[in-house]
């Protein structure tokens, strides 16, 4: 699972997913500690807005967001993980070593991937009318009638 959730070196999230983060985490932390605190306040800014726009969004991975790399883990490892299911990785510790080993070892990552996408793609696999290709990941599509 650490291997497939590196997916997230690619693409955005949008503010709402992680405001939670970033506003009024705590009564005593405006953001979540995990973050670190310059990440944090540069989200606060770009984000400052998202409830009035909702599709403000932030690059899962800030230095390298259009590459497929290992930067998502080294990220982790500096508090710069945006969602905090991707940040847990980094405090779990049956996952930390995987998230430092793909770190230092861009190549370990991608031969991990690749295994780990082709074991989901044939996984519980529905065909014909048992399963739907969704046209947005993020939303069931509408039945058509």
């Amino acid at each position: 699972m650490v291997a497939l959730v590196g997916a997230h070196t690619i693409g955005f999230s949008h503010c709402k997913e992680f405001s939670n983060r970033i506003f009024n985490f705590s009564k005593t932390s405006e953001f979540d500690p995990a973050y670190n605190p310059v990440f944090a306040q540069r989200l606060r800014k770009l984000c400052a807005n998202y409830t009035k726009s909702p599709a403000m969004s932030a690059f899962n991975d800030v230095y390298t967001p259009a590459k497929f790399d290992n930067m998502y883990y080294k990220n982790l490892q500096n508090g710069l993980g945006l969602l905090s299911s991707d940040q847990a990785m980094v405090t779990d510790n049956r996952t930390k070593p995987f998230v430092d080993r793909f770190a230092a070892n861009e190549t370990a990552f991608f031969d991990m991937f690749a295994r780990s996408m082709e074991k989901l793609s044939v996984y519980k696999v529905k065909e014909n009318n048992d399963g739907d290709v969704r046209r947005r990941c993020d939303q069931f599509n509408t039945l058509q009638v």
